[in-house]
């Protein structure tokens, strides 16, 4: 997965030696109080995530400059059986990284993964007011499935959440 931006940039799969650094990215995005569903990562709750995801093989790619992670984009398995064939998407990037095309690369390489590993739909919620993640999962082809209204209340602020999904080719009607 050659990077078409930088040599500098390259992803790599989630493995037991870069769990700490997958929470170390995911717990400062959180904390950035805009993007995720958690306002912080306990780090053995992030460990607990990386084994189940390791286990599954879901696709989990992580975003490297140089050596450092700087982002990463995933796939969580659907557990119940009449949803196996699908997954949740999740995805973040640290700040300066935005905005640079990367996130994009990022989500296609994951996309492709999780087509060859057989999920036939993709699910995800963003934040109302994070316009920039939209049209990046609308480009994708999420479409929007549904809102929920005044779902979240993060710092007294209420905001309604979107629910996407994209099928894979095969899989639209």
């Amino acid at each position: 997965m050659p990077s078409p931006y930088t040599a500098a940039f390259s992803l790599q799969h989630l493995s037991a030696e870069r769990a700490e650094d997958f929470w170390r990215v995911t717990d400062s995005v959180a904390r950035e109080r805009r993007y995720l569903a958690f306002l912080e990562i306990p780090q053995a709750a992030s460990a607990e995530y990386a084994r189940s995801q390791l286990a599954s093989q879901a696709p989990h790619l992580l975003l490297l400059d140089g050596e450092q992670v700087v982002g990463w984009c995933d796939v969580t398995p659907n557990r119940l059986p009449i949803y196996q064939h699908g997954g949740t998407l999740g995805m973040g990037l640290l700040p300066r990284y935005r905005g640079m095309g990367l996130g994009g690369w990022l989500m296609e390489n994951t996309l492709r993964l999780a087509e060859q590993r057989g999920f036939r739909r993709l699910e995800l919620t963003v934040h109302e007011d994070n316009l920039n993640a939209i049209k990046l999962y609308e480009k994708h082809g999420f479409l929007l499935e549904g809102r929920k209204r005044r779902a979240i209340t993060i710092d007294g602020r209420c905001l309604d959440v979107l629910m996407m999904a994209r099928l894979t080719p095969h899989e639209s009607r």
